[in-house]
């Protein structure tokens, strides 16, 4: 990505405010040299009465004729706040998260952006922001019930973890309705104040994406460091877009090599590289007899112990079944399924390929104990264990085999008693 050319840089509506941008904060304030710009009725597009006076799809800020209207202060408050969106990569992270779960909302998502872009900014003299505009602090502390200063709430919560907090909403009728956290967002915001609209235009290429998170993380980090304390950015924020691994693709890449089928020994017929030396060494004496490789017929297996005691949402366990269940089938493994909580409550074997976890109920309750549930798994012989949790709970007991800990995002920062840690988001 490179600069916008000076030809048009300076004939759209949010000049002015870029101007007053790099005026007071020359590094982090041309930020916005390094986005789109383009006035909406030049473009051809509808405007809506009650639309925002700057929009973003994460590459180009759309400017309504409204904005022309507002004071430069509250112009320069517009654009820095779009230019943090795309900065942040707010609109492509909201297409990740949908690709994900199936069932992101926008408008959520766009409160808890703005939310942590308007406290970014709302140390700033020379820009005004909105009376209503929503900040993080606030909405932790209506919400969640959390009491943060802004600097302290920017350094710990990211868009996807704020995401994650407040979306309670619970499928009713084939629809989801808003639970009591899902309202209370709403209910803080303005219905015009959508300013995030991803669309078709906003994805990038698979192999543009890693690169693209990389270079707005480096440019926000020089032009912080560059500007000091004129900084737009109250702090470094733990919403610094970096590249993220879905954690489906880090479980099938530890279950593939887990459970990979491994050649086993044959000792009626020599290697390869015992015949290709015809038994002997360089110097003509008689090697040792290699054995040579053949097909294994062990079939892996696999177990899974759910904690039905933990908080694991719904949604989520239904995902990590799914998971769990391709991965299975595609690699023809055995699966043992291992419920309880400080018991177990019960264990279902399935053939390979057989696998239907989805259509299971994990009811449970009481506290948690590792140790019956991971005997009961080394009982099964199995070639890997994976064991769904908030790692709530004692374990007095290793197996033999690679242990993986998939626990919820809430649970991430919990150090695991032995094996690897997973986090699920």
């Amino acid at each position: 990505m490179c600069p916008t050319d000076a030809a048009t840089l300076f004939t759209h509506r949010g000049t002015r405010a870029v101007q007053r941008m790099v005026e007071h904060a020359p590094s982090t304030g041309g930020l916005a040299l390094w986005v789109h710009h383009r006035d909406r009725r030049a473009d051809g597009q509808v405007q809506l009465q009650d639309e925002p006076p700057a929009t973003t799809d994460g590459h180009t800020i759309f400017y309504a004729s409204g904005f022309e209207q507002l004071a430069l202060p509250r112009q320069a408050g517009c654009v820095a706040h779009a230019v943090l969106h795309i900065a942040l990569r707010h609109a492509q992270r909201y297409q990740a998260m949908q690709r994900r779960t199936g069932d992101a909302d926008l408008q959520l998502f766009n409160v808890c952006a703005d939310a942590i872009v308007n406290s970014a900014l709302a140390h700033l003299g020379w820009l005004r922001l909105p009376d209503t505009a929503v900040r993080l602090e606030a909405l932790l502390a209506t919400v969640l019930g959390l009491r943060l200063d802004a600097e302290a709430a920017l350094l710990a919560w990211d868009v996807e973890r704020l995401y994650r907090a407040v979306d309670d909403r619970a499928a009713v009728a084939r629809k989801r309705e808003d639970g009591p956290r899902s309202a209370a967002v709403r209910a803080m915001v303005r219905a015009d104040a959508a300013d995030l609209k991803p669309g078709p235009a906003t994805r990038d290429a698979p192999e543009h994406e890693a690169e693209a998170a990389r270079e707005w993380c480096e440019r926000l980090q020089r032009a912080h460091a560059g500007d000091g304390a004129y900084s737009i950015l109250r702090t470094l924020l733990a919403d610094l877009p970096r590249l993220r691994t879905p954690w489906e693709q880090a479980l099938r890449a530890q279950l593939a090599h887990g459970l990979a089928q491994r050649p086993g020994l044959s000792w009626s017929r020599p290697s390869r590289s015992y015949l290709a030396n015809q038994g002997r060494s360089s110097a003509g004496r008689r090697m040792p007899w290699e054995p040579g490789s053949t097909a294994s017929t062990h079939v892996p297996r696999l177990v899974v112990v759910v904690d039905v005691s933990g908080s694991i949402e719904d949604a989520l366990c239904a995902r990590f079944s799914g998971e769990i269940e391709a991965i299975s089938r595609r690699l023809e493994a055995g699966l043992v399924l291992i419920v309880g909580d400080d018991r177990v409550r019960r264990v279902e074997t399935f053939c390979p390929g057989a696998t239907r976890l989805r259509d299971i109920a994990f009811h449970g309750g009481g506290g948690t104990d590792f140790t019956p549930l991971l005997e009961e798994a080394q009982r099964h012989r199995p070639d890997l264990i994976v064991v769904l949790t908030d790692l709530q709970g004692p374990a007095r007991f290793r197996p033999k085999c690679p242990v993986i800990w998939a626990v919820p995002e809430a649970s991430g920062d919990v150090v695991p008693p032995f094996g690897r840690l997973l986090r699920l988001d």
